[in-house]
């Protein structure tokens, strides 16, 4: 056992189902469908699988295509034997579930666990647009307060954080639209998952239809149908994985400050600065050792957020960071959300891109492969909740 428990695990195998907007599959088959994948990419067999671990698992108080199956449900798809099992909302974040899986290896409770991720909230939409699927966002408890007042959406939550951004730094649209822009361009390069894969100028950003100022329709990630699985192995299977495995260098659960949609200290950072700090804290590594990052833009104020959260740029310098694109394009100081994001490549609600890192790190991207890429930064969440995992390439 090493001094970190994330030495003692890696990411083994990682996969992905169909994506699409309305597939119309379900949760289940989806689920299936990426866990079998996956396992076979960590050279593995259905009867070596002892654990799962999901988010947000079945008991989380939340339908419309947001929980895919429970970790029960998918046990019994699959016939496994399980010594562990984990199905939680209630972690730092979506990639909480990874960090649960790396903790039961280290601790000796499984060897082999399948994580997954699975939506279906472009089929639970329907015909019906977002309105069909509201009651979703209304459950958490700001919802409850802000919907009398029109705040139905975490849109409306996360307006006023990209408003202060901008009144408080000079942050302009033009500096924001380089995110929906530059990510576009990314997702045209991955096909088979984008959904949104023709070129977008920043004048049609511009010109795109205000949704919650000043977050317009191309600031929102993109409802789809679709899993993404991951096995988290022991360290030790490291050598017998047959496309590479990643290793776990660090992990970033801090909560800190008043966590909350409106009443966290600094409007501008949220809950992503104290996850932010926990995981260079665990770490010797730095930003500028990261060789491509792919952080959470369910809103693309988040991902302006994480980036000045991580260190990658000074606070309040995220608007010059991002302008004309440059710095985060797939040959530039940063390259971000190279599979298009969740503003072009769908909402897998983070898990998108772990997958996305995994290929990477394994040089397997083909055309939007970032060169020699050896380190990996992700992160998940916004508003009051956070996480990021720090990933390399496994030598």
């Amino acid at each position: 056992m090493s001094d970190k428990f994330e030495h003692d695990a890696v990411i083994s195998g990682a996969a992905r189902s169909a994506v699409g907007r309305r597939l119309g599959r379900s949760a289940l088959d989806l689920t299936v469908d990426a866990a079998v994948t996956a396992i076979v990419d960590a050279g593995l067999s259905r009867g070596d699988i002892d654990g799962i671990c999901t988010y947000p698992g079945g008991s989380a108080d939340v339908t419309f295509g947001y929980a895919g199956p429970p970790p029960q449900e998918v046990q019994d798809a699959l016939r496994l034997n399980l010594t562990w099992f984990q199905g939680s909302a209630e972690l730092p974040g979506q990639l909480g579930a990874v960090v649960a899986a790396a903790m039961a290896v280290s601790t000796g409770l499984c060897r082999h666990v399948l994580v997954y991720r699975t939506v279906t909230e472009s089929s639970a939409q329907g015909g019906g647009g977002r309105a069909a699927v509201l009651g979703s966002e209304q459950a958490h408890s700001y919802g409850v307060w802000s919907a009398p007042y029109g705040g139905t959406s975490p849109v409306n939550w996360l307006a006023p954080v990209a408003m202060r951004h901008m009144y408080e730094f000079g942050t302009t649209r033009e500096q924001l639209g380089q995110l929906a822009v530059t990510f576009r361009r990314h997702a045209a390069l991955d096909p088979e998952a984008a959904v949104f894969t023709a070129p977008l100028t920043l004048d049609a950003y511009l010109a795109a239809r205000m949704i919650s100022t000043p977050l317009c329709l191309l600031d929102c990630d993109v409802p789809v149908d679709g899993s993404t699985a991951l096995i988290v192995s022991t360290a030790a299977h490291a050598p017998n994985t047959p496309h590479g495995a990643v290793r776990i260098e660090a992990v970033g659960t801090a909560a800190r400050g008043r966590l909350s949609w409106d009443q966290y200290a600094d409007l501008t950072s949220m809950a992503a600065q104290g996850a932010s700090d926990h995981l260079w804290s665990r770490t010797d590594l730095r930003p500028t050792d990261v060789d491509v990052a792919q952080l959470y833009d369910g809103f693309s104020i988040l991902a302006l957020v994480w980036l000045e959260a991580l260190g990658f740029c000074g606070h309040g310098e995220a608007g010059p960071f991002l302008e004309g694109g440059a710095n985060i394009a797939l040959d530039g100081r940063l390259p971000l959300n190279t599979n298009g994001g969740q503003l072009s490549g769908g909402r897998l609600h983070g898990y998108g891109w772990l997958h996305e890192a995994v290929v990477q790190l394994r040089h397997a991207a083909g055309a939007r492969q970032v060169l020699d890429a050896e380190v990996a930064l992700v992160a998940n969440g916004g508003g009051p909740i956070a996480g990021a995992l720090l990933l390399t390439r496994h030598r």
